[in-house]
């Protein structure tokens, strides 16, 4: 055997067991959500006597969503989770975009100050924030308990993430040349921003909003510490509920995790194609 045709078998075992590698991590990494698929449609004997069993033994039901619905109020704090994540995002996207302009557009020294403190501040854990924070809103301001409080403390501690991720896009993707352009043809400063930088941001938006919404959608502790009252809750905090201290029902967590999950997965179905729009382009430059 020649040394071209041995490399070239050696090349396809390393392909084999990279293909191997990675066909086992992904089937680690996805297990829990197939335990909760499979479990979901079983009553909670079953999980509890043999939760690896496609089928339980007294079969199937779907009565474990009903349930699981009306016990959580799942409109409710679907609701409430839905106008917290998508206020939350939205604000998150328009106010970095615009911040990360300023800033790569604006030699100032203010600007490469507030940049760097916004960086630094992304080091500082939640944890070492959270009594002070809510010991603030709550006892100080008394402001807690409410949507908007919740909001704006989700803007403040995703702002420089996304920042950042922006300061990158507009300064390699954007070229000021085109914002010279629009100038030159009458636009003024807040007309260019939106008419010409935005638009070229789509992937970067994309991937901030899925990373963000996901981060907002998720998130127990913050909510938990913020939204004491019932009728405010999340999703994640109603979910809570099913854990009790002698028992719990493992066929309505299942129902109440899957329920809580559908929708940021069909968000990230929805702008997958924009991430893979962008890092096609970029490659392509």
């Amino acid at each position: 055997m020649d040394k071209n045709a041995k490399a070239a078998r050696n090349k396809k075992i390393r392909h084999a067991l990279m293909l191997v590698l990675l066909v086992v991590l992904f089937l680690l990494f996805i297990f829990p959500f197939i335990l909760v698929i499979i479990n979901v449609f079983k009553e909670k004997a079953d999980i509890t006597t043999d939760p690896l069993a496609l089928i339980g033994a007294h079969g199937f039901t779907l009565e474990n969503f009903p349930e699981a619905m009306e016990k959580m109020e799942f409109w409710k704090v679907f609701g409430n989770s839905a106008i917290i994540t998508i206020c939350s995002t939205i604000f998150t996207l328009l106010l970095s975009s615009m911040t990360a302009f300023v800033i790569v557009r604006n030699n100032w020294k203010l600007t490469g100050l507030l940049f760097g403190l916004m960086i630094a501040s992304m080091v500082i854990p939640f944890q070492v924030l959270m009594i002070p924070l809510v010991s603030l809103y709550g006892g100080i301001f008394g402001i807690l308990n409410h949507r908007a409080t919740l909001i704006f403390m989700h803007v403040g501690f995703s702002l420089s993430m996304a920042t950042f991720m922006f300061h990158g896009a507009i300064k390699t993707n954007v070229p000021i040349s085109l914002e010279e352009a629009a100038t030159i043809d009458g636009c003024t400063r807040w007309q260019t921003y939106w008419k010409v930088v935005f638009p070229l941001l789509k992937p970067t938006i994309a991937t901030v909003a899925i990373i963000d919404a996901m981060a907002f959608w998720n998130d127990y502790l913050l909510p938990s510490l913020v939204l004491a009252k019932k009728e405010l809750y999340t999703i994640p905090i109603a979910t809570q509920m099913f854990y009790g201290t002698f028992s719990t029902d493992l066929g309505l967590i299942m129902a109440a995790l899957l329920l809580a999950m559908l929708p940021i997965l069909i968000l990230y179905l929805f702008l997958q194609r924009f991430i893979v729009e962008g890092v096609t382009s970029g490659a392509v430059k």
